[in-house]
């Protein structure tokens, strides 16, 4: 599948929240669905918002990112009616959510993704296995020779830890260790992607869907593994190492306006819209 790609700016992605036609439809704000969390799938979310709110010229739809945590956070104290979510909701949110709400909420996969690393286009390198990712973001290895490159500092670049990729990436590569501390924290993957676009010498990470001007590293789960890319075919079979689901988190079984909502983003049109932000369809 043809990547398509994102040509929004970090800045935009992270920190504006949108109301789209909400003053043209002439609909109060306190009628919209809100849509909050995760970084990854701000854009996904802005793009089925559009999209859905054409067919539905009643009903307003606002989305805002800020992070996987912060997105949990909110559906945790009420103030959203839909988290989007790059990891799973651990077992302390989910009791949280319980305790409040006397419900565990509703977990719904809108998306699949392969959390991408991304080396500069003029980096040698072109693979690595897990423990070698776990070994340079943990400050183990900080020479890029050390892994056949050139002999050049390692530079980290990452996320914010409300992030869910942060997380993912923590418990799946770094098996719950710290990352180390000169790994430069940045506000988005976009702009992850644009620094390590700009540093021939640094690596990030984060969805599929924002590989600009960088390439993506083969990985494989040790030494003797084969190494894959994250495309579409190899994260739906499995073979990529770091291959994730995308979620969508309520209090509650969807009905309404909001049923109608969710309805549509697993619908087939729903679903074509992940493909063309970049992400992989459930199907």
């Amino acid at each position: 599948m043809k990547r398509i790609i994102l040509r929004t700016s970090a800045l935009i992605a992270i920190v504006t929240a949108i109301v789209i036609g909400a003053n043209y439809l002439g609909i109060a704000a306190g009628q919209a669905i809100s849509v909050k969390g995760s970084d990854t799938m701000v854009l996904l979310g802005q793009r089925w918002a559009e999209a859905f709110m054409k067919q539905n010229p009643g009903i307003v739809v606002q989305v805002t990112g800020g992070g996987s945590g912060v997105g949990i956070a909110a559906l945790i104290n009420g103030s959203t009616d839909v988290c989007e979510a790059s990891r799973p909701m651990k077992a302390s949110e989910v009791d949280k959510l319980k305790e409040r709400f006397n419900s565990p909420g509703v977990e719904i996969p809108v998306a699949r993704d392969g959390l991408s690393v991304y080396l500069n286009d003029q980096n040698p390198i072109s693979e690595l296995s897990i423990d070698q990712l776990a070994a340079i973001y943990s400050g183990k290895a900080t020479n890029w020779k050390e892994f056949g490159g050139n002999d050049a500092r390692i530079i980290l670049y990452g996320r914010e830890n409300s992030s869910g990729t942060y997380g993912l990436f923590k418990d799946e590569v770094l098996k719950g260790r710290d990352f180390a501390p000169q790994t430069q924290t940045l506000p988005g993957t976009a702009a992850v992607v644009n620094a390590v676009s700009k540093d021939p010498n640094g690596i990030g990470y984060g969805g599929a869907a924002y590989a600009k001007g960088v390439k993506d590293a083969k990985l494989k789960l040790d030494a003797k593994s084969t190494a894959y890319l994250p495309t579409e075919e190899n994260v739906k079979s499995g073979v990529y190492p770091l291959s994730r689901y995308l979620f969508w988190y309520l209090r509650n079984k969807p009905m309404g306006d909001t049923k109608k909502l969710v309805d549509f983003v697993l619908s087939e049109e729903g679903q074509k819209i992940v493909a063309e932000v970049g992400y992989y369809g459930l199907k």
